[in-house]
């Protein structure tokens, strides 16, 4: 029996489902697990209708209900009904919370702040894909003015080197092919950690030390911590993926200060232009909100125009949710509609460019990973189409002759 694991948000999330599922099949419990989301109120209001549509779908299954949202609001989550327990994020990764003799515990979730190491945990990827996760920090030292994270998340902390090492090598010897550093704030990686740890130092000893391993990619990165390392990597290692997501969150400078962000509208531009240079085949994604209290159309303006400044080709647009407790909540608040509408502008702004990425892409080879028989992944994770069957896990050089919009096709 497989225990079902319903999961929200981050890829952190994903890799810590994965986590889940492997304690509580071990256990032998019969739960069906919702992890859940609350970087905006969208996701936690989708949280509690799939909690509700379960228990609708599936009555007498004990429903555990854990992630960012539980460990923010646990009382709010355990007054649901349809409710049986609730695990706090770090509770959740602990292999005897998953025992059905505590089954009985309606509410485990602890100071999360109170944390201050991260237990290395090992999953094989994400259901057999050929890409698997590898958590190599947790939590959040910074305090953005709309941010709930370091709430559900903790204080920032980084799995050792050595430990990421010896996960990579696991990961490697299982089959996969390409692995992805994940984390609350991954440029943050080794501040908690004796010595001169950084997240460039981690990536050049991962692919030193572990020739085997074909892809390492990188999660969401805040440029502003960038070390010379990591740039360095990007320049002189083809095995470290030219995909970087950025969280930039805002294009205009005042917003940028509002949001306590450390970085201002030229530093993200700079930093685009640098990379650039350093690995000219480099695609950027991005975070942006619209709406952020006390925008005006100006301002907005002025997000919509970085997404070209920067060659931004793949947006994760947030309509702005304020987020209670949170200093941004206590701003003058820009109107629903206007939000919505200013988010839908982003998205095709966003649209508009991925569209010009994939011209761009027709009639280039790029090397492809296959993620299944008939789907593969660009070195820039663009998802590519493939016209002859492939084995999961094979790197392929492929023509690139169109696209739909979303996906390219190969020859």
């Amino acid at each position: 029996m497989t225990v079902d694991v319903v999961t929200f948000g981050c890829r952190l999330n994903a890799f810590e489902s994965e986590v889940i599922r492997r304690n509580a099949d071990a256990a032998g419990s019969d739960a069906v697990v919702v992890n859940t989301c609350a970087v905006t109120g969208e996701a936690v209001r989708q949280a509690r209708q799939a909690i509700r549509k379960l228990r609708r779908e599936r009555p007498g299954t004990q429903i555990v209900v854990t992630g960012c949202a539980a460990q923010t609001d646990p009382q709010g989550f355990a007054a649901m009904p349809e409710v049986d327990r609730v695990l706090g994020n770090e509770e959740k990764l602990d292999a005897a919370a998953w025992n059905p003799a505590r089954s009985g515990e309606r509410v485990r979730v602890g100071d999360i702040m109170s944390a201050t190491a991260v237990t290395p945990h090992t999953a094989d990827g994400i259901e057999g894909r050929v890409r698997a996760f590898l958590q190599v920090q947790n939590g959040c030292d910074h305090r953005c003015t709309f941010c709930i994270i370091p709430f559900g998340r903790g204080n920032s902390r980084s799995v050792s080197p050595d430990d990421a090492v010896a996960q990579a090598r696991r990961l490697v010897e299982s089959g996969h092919a390409e692995i992805v550093l994940t984390g609350v704030d991954i440029t943050s990686y080794g501040s908690n950690l004796p010595g001169a740890s950084t997240l460039g130092a981690l990536v050049k000893r991962l692919l030193r030390e572990v020739p085997e391993l074909k892809r390492l990619r990188l999660s969401s990165i805040d440029s502003v911590e960038a070390d010379g390392d990591l740039l360095d990597a990007l320049a002189n290692e083809p095995r470290l993926m030219p995909h970087l997501h950025l969280s930039l969150q805002a294009g205009d400078d005042l917003v940028l200060k509002r949001m306590k962000r450390r970085h201002s509208r030229g530093d993200a531009i700079a930093f685009c232009e640098r990379v650039r240079r350093l690995r000219p085949d480099v695609a950027f994604g991005a975070d942006i909100i619209a709406g952020f209290p006390t925008e005006t159309e100006d301002m907005f303006a002025r997000s919509l125009d970085l997404v070209d400044e920067c060659g931004l080709t793949q947006l994760h647009v947030f309509p702005f949710s304020p987020r209670p407790g949170t200093p941004a909540a206590r701003m003058p608040q820009v109107a629903r509609e206007t939000v919505k509408e200013r988010a839908a502008r982003l998205r095709e702004r966003g649209e508009t460019a991925l569209r010009r990425h994939l011209d761009a892409e027709i009639g280039m080879r790029r090397r492809v990973l296959a993620e299944t028989p008939s789907l593969a992944r660009t070195e820039q994770f663009l998802p590519v189409r493939l016209q002859a069957q492939a084995a999961p896990g094979a790197i392929l050089d492929v023509a690139i002759a169109g696209h739909d919009g979303r996906q390219l096709a190969a020859a």
